[in-house]
């Protein structure tokens, strides 16, 4: 299901319609975070979370931080709940052994980078981290979750987007107000070119003291022509439609642009079609780096893969932050 389009624009009747079911989500929401005294564990918790539905880039950032804190010295394990996924866990990802439709799609993704543990518990799975070695836990997801205590709170949005129209689901794209939530955030990370970042920093009425960061995704470079190649791509993603930019951007021809529901199976009748489309139409299928680990295997030879990673502006505020809750480079 694609996120409706009055959520993304200025607030009208459908939005009014709805307000109600806000409140009323909204109201549960506060409970939830009311319902626990959250768990302290003895290292440092990193949520990366957000407080639109939907993708807004926080795998990408979760990578980026894994990969920072290593070079700083650290070792830190990941804890999802593994969206997507069957698993209760707590259960450390094995991407050789384990599919996405057990731990899910973006904690395969990540496994390639640090340790990642599945767990609807996030309490219990950071619990189980902690205890295999880990110094720092990245919690993805999470920051409307009571379970665990977070020492930094980074809000990743998407620049493009910002957030919406304000409202509270159903009525717009957000989980919880969007004042509640910015109080408890250290730090609003914003993702996306230079031009969707003006803007976004001309509507975001972000709380003075609040720290932001800007960054934007883009492809690393693998020596991959992309320039005039005939593709067919599909992506399972929040926003497809920033893959097919990104492919366009590189000079691909897309022929077929496939947007499915976020973490979407790929089944066979799925892939038999796009298969088939792409075949008829002389192009190469291309997906996303998430969704690829849920291509089934038969298909994984004939599906491209187009990674992006995550380009931080400035890394000044954010190692500020790490520094504050201890996590000072070694070395």
């Amino acid at each position: 299901m694609q996120a409706p389009d009055f959520w993304y624009k200025p607030a009208g009747l459908l939005s009014a319609l709805l307000w109600p079911v806000s409140k009323l989500w909204a109201a549960l929401g506060a409970r939830r975070l009311a319902s626990r005294e959250p768990l302290k564990v003895g290292v440092p918790v990193i949520c990366v979370g957000n407080i639109n539905i939907g993708g807004t880039g926080k795998t990408p950032t979760v990578i980026a931080l894994a990969e920072r804190l290593i070079r700083r010295g650290y070792t830190p394990h990941v804890v999802s709940r593994g969206h997507g996924g069957t698993e209760v866990g707590p259960l450390l990802v094995d991407p050789k052994k384990h599919k996405a439709a057990r731990v899910g799609d973006e904690p395969l993704l990540i496994s390639a980078f640090c340790p990642v543990w599945v767990s609807k518990r996030r309490d219990l799975g950071a619990l189980e981290a902690e205890e295999a070695g880990a110094d720092v836990i990245l919690l993805d997801d999470g920051f409307q979750n009571p379970d665990l205590a977070k020492d930094f709170s980074i809000v990743v949005v998407d620049a493009v987007v910002g957030f919406g129209n304000r409202h509270v689901l159903p009525a717009g794209p957000l989980r919880e107000p969007l004042a509640v939530g910015l109080a408890r955030a250290d730090l609003v990370l914003s993702i996306g070119p230079p031009t969707a970042q003006r803007g976004f920093a001309q509507v975001a009425d972000l709380p003075a003291k609040l720290p932001h960061v800007t960054a934007s995704l883009a492809p690393p470079e693998t020596g991959m022509v992309w320039k005039d190649l005939k593709v067919l791509a599909f992506a399972g993603i929040g926003r497809p439609e920033k893959f097919f930019a990104t492919l366009r951007g590189l000079g691909a021809n897309v022929i077929q642009a496939e947007p499915l529901s976020d973490h979407q199976p790929l089944t066979e009748i799925i892939m038999q079609r796009l298969e088939s489309d792409a075949f008829f139409k002389g192009a190469q299928m291309v997906t996303t780096e998430k969704d690829a680990v849920r291509v089934p295997e038969k298909y994984r030879l004939r599906v491209l893969t187009l990674p992006v990673r995550l380009a931080v502006s400035d890394w000044g505020l954010i190692d500020g932050k790490l520094d504050e809750i201890g996590l000072t480079a070694k070395g």
